[in-house]
């Protein structure tokens, strides 16, 4: 009490959650097993609760895994600002390996089911994971879009999230401003220019994800502005999986596709082609566990 006018009052119905810290390439979430956390439910105001780093646990995003009748497991994927709905391919990845290090899965393959489709994975014991996709969808080649006060080509799948794709040549060609300071990917300023294309009106109103890439020695350098983060994160897996298909379809890569990420981890892209259509589409890297911890809410 000071002054004898105040008090201190402590919460005694705190909640306890358990969950694991993961990385997949730098891509960082926050892992709840249902088994472990059976009362917890998701709102958006406890995610973003979660996901802070200055006053949470710090994330990207968090993931949920649950029992699903017929599958190793079940999984759920939240951003960080608590969207929900498309996927997210380093979060599969991190999902496989914990089930893997938790004896959910009867061998290295697995099979689970994420917003009621059906996927496939497999874990390597060099500790890379491979996550299985489904087919990149709504492909569109070399339009222009208005950014940086430029009309600017860019590329687009849906690779189960959709994601516009830029060389940062093609930004830097036709702007002297920037082409004095921004000639490495490293230097490009990915916040400002993919949060301006990541709510331009052509993909109203869900916006889109925005890809730079810088393509060297047959490998693709990659940096990402997430929308549901709103931020650029340092490896994004869907978005990994659309350069590597759009810069295929340009001629400037070969298959398997080396992605280097802003963690400086490596993504293999690999997938079949046949001119048209892209099939048998997976995605493979590192996933690990970070840490495991316990939250009080």
């Amino acid at each position: 009490m000071l002054n004898g006018a105040y008090s201190l009052k402590f919460d005694t119905e705190m909640e306890k959650y358990f969950f694991t810290k993961m990385s997949g390439a730098g891509n960082d979430f926050i892992l709840f097993d249902s088994k472990l956390n059976p009362e917890l439910n998701f709102s958006n105001e406890k995610i973003t609760q979660f996901c802070s780093r200055r006053t949470g646990i710090g994330a990207d995003g968090i993931l949920l895994i649950e029992d699903a009748a017929g599958y190793d497991f079940g999984m759920k994927y939240f951003n960080s600002d608590g969207t929900s709905g498309s996927l997210c391919a380093n979060g599969a990845r991190c999902s496989l390996q914990y089930a893997k290090l938790k004896g959910l899965l009867k061998s290295s393959k697995a099979k689970f089911v994420f917003n009621n489709i059906a996927y496939t994975g497999e874990i390597f014991t060099d500790g890379n994971v491979k996550f299985d996709l489904l087919p990149p969808s709504e492909i569109k080649i070399n339009f222009k879009i208005k950014t940086a006060g430029q009309l600017v080509n860019a590329c687009y799948a849906n690779t189960g999230s959709p994601h516009i794709v830029i060389r940062i040549e093609d930004v830097l060609k036709n702007s002297l401003d920037l082409s004095s300071s921004y000639k490495k990917i490293e230097e490009f300023p990915v916040y400002d220019i993919g949060k301006e294309i990541r709510y331009h009106p052509d993909f109203a109103p869900e916006g889109t994800n925005v890809n730079f890439v810088q393509v060297e020695n047959g490998k693709i350098k990659i940096r990402t502005y997430e929308r549901g983060v709103e931020d650029e994160t340092f490896s994004c897996g869907t978005g990994a999986v659309a350069s590597a298909v759009l810069m295929l379809y340009n001629k400037l890569v070969n298959k398997p596709v080396e992605i280097l990420a802003k963690s400086g981890d490596q993504l293999f892209v690999d997938f079949i082609f046949d001119g048209q259509k892209f099939t048998d589409v997976s995605l493979t890297g590192p996933a690990k566990v970070v840490f495991n911890g316990e939250i009080t809410t």
